[in-house]
Formats: C-alpha cells, structure tokens, sequence
C-alpha cells in the first residue's frame, strides 16, 4: 500500500506548517522604553509570554457575504430599472409636447379664415364647409383638452 507512506508525508507536513502558527510570542520594553514583540527576547531582558490567538472565524460569514451580495445585486437592479422609467417618462413627455405642438398648430390654422381641404377616397379636394370646421375646432380642443396641453401658444 503506497497510499499510506503518502498520508503520513502530507499529515507530517501540515503539521510541520501549522507550527510557526503555534510559536510563542513575547513582549518585552527596549532600551531606549519602546515594546517590542517577538518570537525569542534577547538574553537579560524580562519579557511577558503574549498569547497570539487569532479569533475563530465566523461560521455566518460566508451567508453574511451572500447576503450582502445580492442585495448589492437587487440595488443595481432597482437603478437599471429606475433609469428606464425615467427614460420612458422623458420620451413621453417628449412625445406629449410634441402632439401638443401639432394640436395647437391644427387649432391656428383652423380658426384662421385660409380655405381647408380634405381629400376624398378619389383623391380630390373636398373643402370644410363652416361645421366641417367648427367640428374639426372642437375635436381639436378636445384633443388638447384631453393631452392637458397649456394653452399658451407654441413657440
């Protein structure tokens, strides 16, 4: 079995790595008043054994840092999100000010006294007779009403 000269190696050698970990630690005040921390105080020196324990590791760290993570995740998720709803809301508004802009520019020319055609199925001109155009004014105003347009003129 060559398997167990192999195990015995590789315990040996852990152990042997695990030993500086073991060393004693010392405190002990220099010549000149300073402390000084070492494995082996010099000779004629009182020096005070430190115990050098490392605290154990915390056995909730690793789903601490999962946690952590994903709600780092969730929050890049919510600002992606309220980038794009912001987005959306600037087209809109954009696309709203623009309809706007034609509703009031049809309104203008509606009440103007220019003579307004439309064109039939054949492609001829038809032209608005006065309550072709008061109702055209009104579906405008409507329209404008609806899209709650200022009533100021575009400019």
């Amino acid at each position: 079995m060559k398997l167990r000269p192999t195990l015995r190696l590789a315990a040996c050698l852990l152990l042997f790595a695990a030993l500086p970990a073991a060393a004693a630690l010392y405190k002990w005040t220099d010549e000149k008043g300073g402390t000084v921390y070492g494995d082996t105080p010099p000779p004629g020196v009182k020096a005070e054994r430190v115990s050098a324990n490392v605290a154990p590791p915390d056995p909730n760290a690793v789903q601490d840092m999962a946690s952590k993570d994903a709600q780092i995740k969730k929050r890049q998720q919510e600002r992606v999100e309220d980038q794009a709803k912001d987005q959306k809301a600037q087209a809109d508004a954009k696309a709203k000010l623009d309809r706007c802009v034609q509703l009031r520019g049809r309104l203008q020319t509606l009440q103007s006294n220019a003579p307004l055609y439309k064109f039939d199925e054949n492609g001829g001109k038809v032209y608005y007779d006065a309550a072709e155009r008061e109702q055209a004014v009104a579906e405008t105003v409507k329209a404008m009403n609806d899209l709650q347009c200022s009533s100021a003129a575009a400019g």
